[in-house]
């Protein structure tokens, strides 16, 4: 195999709102670390390395947290594509085409979302290898989980007939089955889990999106054409996506495609897509226990818990899963962890904000902590990394006051500027122009506090970035 000839797509713009209260909207499962010290992304990143510089597509408010990770593991050279609204996967795949097909049009893609876990790396390179001669030649292979139970909550792909491990014509993709027909598929042998990765020539893509979803080739096209074109990344104008028919690529191409492949693939795959799924792929003790962070347990069995920055104790639960974080916690039994997303509705019902953000709060030039609040206060804990800056910005309603735990910072307030070291601190009266930021090579750990009469985030006047944030 001519590692070269693969370009490595990953698609990074879903929500993963079913592992909620980790998952959130601003830091959705991709992003975090899981089942391992690597996060999910990283993960992915690992399995492409012997392949051409990956591109990512991503969701606008994930660009920064991407690109840090990305150089976090090695990868340098990433190309971003950075969707201000989200399309579905038809035409995320369709830009990173048209961004492929300008430099070279047979070049194959291998399109893979940031979510998901392999454990046998080494059978999906092979895999890969056996798709790619199709690939090659005009075929749009997807590789399909070759199924270990009767599972009700995957799309399956239905072969033609016929043995051996490499690339086999689709018969039909099939929606998710109910119990029956999952028990049928499983004992035919000719249906697979539908995985959601493909392989196939950037010019062949392209030539079959425009025949069976025109919209989509159309107002992709124009979208790359009108992009703003950096070193490492290209920016969708949000009109240009908002043109675009939402749609994914099964429905676009591979269902109505002549050219479809299905390559089998055993490699101990998951797509995470539930407590319960985790569950699964985690190690777990004696008693069937799967335990992340800090955790004592009495007398419980077949239990997923977790916990993020304090002790989480359990006594006698059985098939529960208990996930606690700074500022939500979710109990349910681990069958009916699937319906969590309920939870999720009802937050976003509610207005309020869980669904969306944690109380930790990542930012490109670091992150914050709200520790405490109460009425016209507010306590963060901020952690601005080394070499960045916040932006230049003030606030029409509250006053803030910095104090330096740990490292030097500069601060301009009005003009002037200031050096603060550890034990020191800054006054930023209301309607201040103010920046801090971090000239050393350790993060500054300070403490803020916010007085006034409104304290919302929306509450900044930029008028400088480094990031490019209006």
């Amino acid at each position: 195999m001519n590692s070269k000839t693969i370009r490595p797509v990953i698609l990074c713009g879903g929500s993963g709102t079913r592992l909620w209260p980790k998952s959130r909207r601003m830091l959705p499962k991709q992003l975090l670390s899981l089942t391992g010290e690597q996060t999910m992304l990283q993960q992915t990143l690992e399995r492409v390395r012997c392949f051409d510089d990956p591109i990512i597509v991503c969701n606008e408010h994930h660009r920064f947290m991407v690109a840090q990770q990305a150089r976090e593991v090695g990868f340098d050279r990433v190309t971003l594509i950075i969707e201000p609204l989200g399309r579905n996967t038809a035409p995320a795949i369709a830009f990173a085409a048209n961004a492929v097909a300008r430099e070279n049009q047979d070049a194959n893609l291998l399109v893979l979302p940031a979510d998901h876990l392999l454990e046998d790396v080494d059978q999906f390179h092979r895999a890969i290898d056996l798709g790619l001669e199709q690939s090659s030649n005009g075929g749009l292979v997807t590789f399909g989980i070759v199924p270990t139970s009767a599972e009700t909550g995957y799309g399956y792909i239905e072969k033609t007939g016929g043995g051996g491990p490499g690339p086999q014509a689709i018969a039909r993709f099939v929606e998710k089955p109910d119990i029956e027909t999952a028990r049928k598929y499983l004992d035919g042998g000719n249906h697979y889990w539908n995985a959601g990765m493909f392989l196939f020539a950037a010019s062949t893509l392209l030539r079959e999106l425009a025949q069976h979803a025109p919209e989509i080739a159309r107002g992709s096209a124009l979208a790359m054409r009108n992009a703003v074109i950096e070193s490492d990344f290209i920016k969708l104008q949000k009109s240009d996506l908002a043109a675009i028919p939402e749609d994914s690529i099964d429905y676009a191409v591979m269902e109505k495609t002549g050219l479809g492949y299905v390559v089998p693939l055993d490699c101990g795959w998951s797509d995470v897509g539930s407590w319960s799924s985790l569950w699964e792929a985690l190690d777990k003790d004696r008693e069937g226990n799967a335990v992340l962070g800090d955790v004592i347990m009495e007398d419980c069995k077949n239990s997923l818990v977790f916990g993020e920055d304090h002790l989480v104790a359990a006594i006698g639960v059985e098939d529960l899963v208990i996930v606690d974080t700074k500022d939500a916690t979710l109990v349910a039994p681990k069958a009916r962890a699937q319906e969590v997303k309920a939870i999720v509705g009802k937050i976003k019902t509610a207005g309020r904000e869980e669904h969306k953000v944690h109380r930790e709060v990542v930012r490109p030039w670091g992150k914050y902590d709200a520790i405490g609040s109460g009425p016209r206060f507010q306590v963060k804990r901020i952690t601005v990394n080394p070499g960045a800056s916040l932006s230049l910005q003030m606030h029409h309603h509250r006053a803030e006051h910095w104090v330096v735990v740990s490292g030097t910072a500069v601060v301009e307030r009005d003009g002037e500027e200031i050096l603060l070291s550890e034990n020191e601190s800054v006054y930023i009266p209301i309607g201040a122009k103010h920046r801090l930021s971090n000239p050393g090579i350790l993060p500054i750990e300070l403490i803020e506090v916010q007085s006034g009469s409104y304290l919302g985030e929306d509450d900044i006047v930029r008028f400088d970035d480094d990031y490019g944030r209006d």
